[in-house]
């Protein structure tokens, strides 16, 4: 297999993988009863489809040119968020803590163990590629880093939550 060849065969899972995180989340909308997640779920499906877009052109330029042109980072950076600010994440908590939690660990450990395994699959990848595909890499790999902190944090708080509660909720 050519290294173009090789390239390719990531980006596609690279591919599949941001549109099962994308569906994923669309899909746990359905299950957030909370405002404030809801918020933070639509911000991080923004994001999702802006690395699909990412991967989308990696791959078009591998299979017309035979390498990546990578965009500026005016061009995908993401501006920073912390999804929830001080007094929706407050909020947050404590409606998960009065209403039945469960589905929201649920949902929260899930989302954290897809981005935690995808910036781990980038990391990896990016350390057995060279020039701009191992740029790209880093970069998806930064920006999974940031939604596993952010899922990892809420898991963390709502599991120790749900762990003090009297059983019967």
């Amino acid at each position: 297999m050519s290294v173009n060849e090789r390239l390719i065969k990531i980006f596609e899972y690279a591919l599949n993988q941001e549109e099962t995180g994308k569906s994923f989340f669309q899909h746990s909308l359905n299950r957030m009863g909370v405002g404030a997640a809801v918020s933070a779920f639509k911000r991080l499906i923004e994001e999702e489809e802006k690395h699909i877009l990412f991967v989308k052109k990696i791959l078009a330029d591998l299979r017309e040119k035979g390498e990546i042109e990578l965009p500026s980072e005016k061009e995908v950076a993401l501006e920073p968020t912390n999804y929830f600010d001080e007094r929706a994440r407050s909020e947050f908590l404590q409606q998960c803590v009065e209403g039945s939690m469960v589905p929201d660990v649920t949902v929260f450990n899930t989302a954290w163990l897809i981005e935690r395994d995808l910036s781990e699959f980038y990391e990896k990848m990016a350390d057995s590629t060279q020039g701009k595909a191992k740029e790209a890499l880093k970069m998806l790999s930064t920006w999974e880093k940031s939604h596993e902190r952010f899922f990892r944090e809420y898991r963390d708080k709502l599991s120790d939550a749900y762990s003090k509660m009297p059983w019967g909720g």
